[in-house]
Parts: structure tokens; sequence; C-alpha cells
């Protein structure tokens, strides 16, 4: 999602060696249209229609009863929370995600500035998900200056035994997760841990925007590599690994732990589709959607939102259709 400091280095990174999904051949991206510029989506389907949420204003809305026609319907909050700008002086909220659990829409987001790790991650809470309707419940989890991990792109995973956890991180040392207490939305207090689910041995540590998905015995840990935010000169791709408990060890398609540099390439740039990431997994009609951004390079670069279809090979590996 929007990435720290993928925004301000420079253009050329030494990318981790990772394995590749197979191509197959596919249907492509699934026809979007209408209000479908947007960075860092998350979506889910609430009372018949989809809902994208968004990086930006108060944190962006979208609509669609069909899934291919998208309308702008304001933003999850009427005004911003004042503690946002302890956080982001310019009140500019990042990478949300929505899911649905005891009756409520759960919102987690992050506020920051980039290049810095002086980052938030708040909740909000909502009985219809619809924009203007959440309640914010404030700070879940923040990082300073003097921490080694950034508080931003969250994710929330349910595992097989009810237990919740938080997916984050983007740079410094990656991909962390603490566990979340179902009450309150907020960190648990019985397990303080702080894991660590992946990293990269090559500076400046661009793995970012987690999404953890549970599907048969495993744990996939989707994560954005590269450089975000810089329009047809983006890098971003899509990796993946998996592990059988929700805190790891996650490893990629070769058997490589993603805390030394591993994954395997989901999806990376395919002609004018550059850059493709900050995802979202949603599973809808039954099957898994990979919800994401990437930019138009017939558009001048302007993010774009993509639905592909995934798909599982025999082995339990994740491929775009």
């Amino acid at each position: 999602m929007l990435a720290a400091l993928s925004c301000v280095l420079a253009s050329s990174l030494a990318a981790a060696p990772a394995s590749a999904a197979p191509r197959r051949p596919g249907d492509g991206p699934l026809p979007v249209t209408g209000d479908v510029v947007v960075h860092d989506p998350t979506m889910i389907r609430a009372r018949g229609d989809y809902l994208v949420y968004s990086t930006h204003g108060l944190i962006e809305a979208r609509v669609s009863r069909d899934m291919k026609h998208f309308t702008r319907a304001g933003d999850a909050f009427t005004e911003p929370p004042a503690w946002w700008r302890e956080y982001s002086p310019e009140n500019d909220p990042w990478a949300p995600d929505i899911s649905f659990h005891n009756g409520r829409y759960l919102l987690y987001y992050a506020v920051s500035s980039f290049g810095s790790n002086h980052s938030a991650i708040g909740l909000a809470t909502s009985r219809t998900g619809l924009p203007g309707s959440w309640t914010d419940h404030g700070v879940v989890y923040a990082t300073t200056t003097g921490d080694d991990h950034n508080a931003i792109d969250p994710d929330l995973l349910v595992d097989h035994e009810g237990r919740w956890w938080l997916s984050f991180g983007s740079h410094w040392t990656g991909i962390r997760m603490i566990r979340i207490d179902p009450a309150t939305g907020k960190r648990h207090a019985g397990d303080r841990t702080l894991y660590h689910l992946a990293t990269r041995p090559d500076a400046p540590y661009a793995v970012e925007a987690p999404i953890v998905v549970r599907r048969g015995a495993y744990y996939y840990l989707f994560a954005s590599y590269d450089r975000c935010c810089a329009g047809v000169d983006s890098t971003y791709k899509i990796k993946v690994g998996r592990a059988t408990s929700p805190t790891g060890p996650y490893v990629d398609r070769d058997g490589v732990p993603m805390l030394e540099g591993g994954g395997t390439v989901v999806l990376e740039t395919e002609g004018s589709r550059i850059g493709p990431g900050g995802q979202d997994v949603v599973f809808d009609k039954g099957g898994h959607l990979l919800v994401h951004h990437y930019y138009d390079g017939e558009d001048g670069g302007t993010p774009k939102l993509a639905l592909r279809r995934l798909a599982w090979d025999e082995a339990g590996w994740p491929y775009v259709r």
C-alpha cells in the first residue's frame, strides 16, 4: 500500500531473488468502469453492494451493485479524528482494511507521512459499512522513529481457531504481526509478542502491504514488493508465501523463507498495467479475488482499480487467471 519510503527513494531497487507462479492462459483483469482512480483498495460485499475503501480523503469510498461499475460515495469519515494530526499533519489516512465480524464492520487503517515510521494504525466500526457511518476507536498500534518497523498497511486475519491477528508493515524490518482481542479490536492483553513474518536482505527493504489468507491447511501471506507510488516508473509487484501457522514461518514455492527475502511472484507489470500492488484478497461467489491498484501506462501513470480472479494449482499455490 502507500510505501512510506518507496515514493522518495531512487528508482533502482535490487530485487530479492524470487520464484514465480506458473504462467497460465487466463481471463485477465475483470472489466471495471466509473470512478476507478484508487490507491490501496480494500473491498467487501455489504447488503448486496460492493464497497471499496481506499487511501486519501477521509478514506475514500466507492460503491458498485455489479462489481463492474463503481461510483464515488463520499468518505468513511465525515471529519478527521483529532488524534490523526499527531501522525499526519495533513490528516491523510492510508491503506484501509475492511472486514465483517460479530455483527459489525471493522475498518483498520494507517495514519503516517512519507518516509517516516512515526505511524499509527487506527480502528473504526460500523453497523452498515457505509460511508459516513463509522465510529472511530483510536489507536490500535503505533511506532516511533526509534522503532525498527512501521505501523502502516494493516490487515485483519481470523485463524482456524477463531483467534484474531493483525499484520502490518512497510520497509525497515518488513512485515510484523500482533494478536488482537476480538472483544475490543485492540491488541490482545495476553499476547504481547511482536511476530516477524517477512523481510528482505537488500536495502531499502521494500516489502509492505501484507494480506494473510487462510485456505485449507495453509496461511498465505501476500505482500507488495519494490517501488510504489512512482507512476509509470513503479516496479511494484505482488508476491506470496505460505505457512501452517498464522505467525509463520512463511516460505515461497521454492522453500525460501520470506524472512530471508523469499516470495513467489503472483503478479507484476503486464504491458500498460504497471506496478500492481496495495492488494486485498476477497472471497466472493465461491472463489478468491485479488483486488489491487496499478499504474495505467496509457493514462500518465494514474493509479487505478483492478480485480483479478485467483486460482490454485495442484500444489496449493495461487496464480492469477
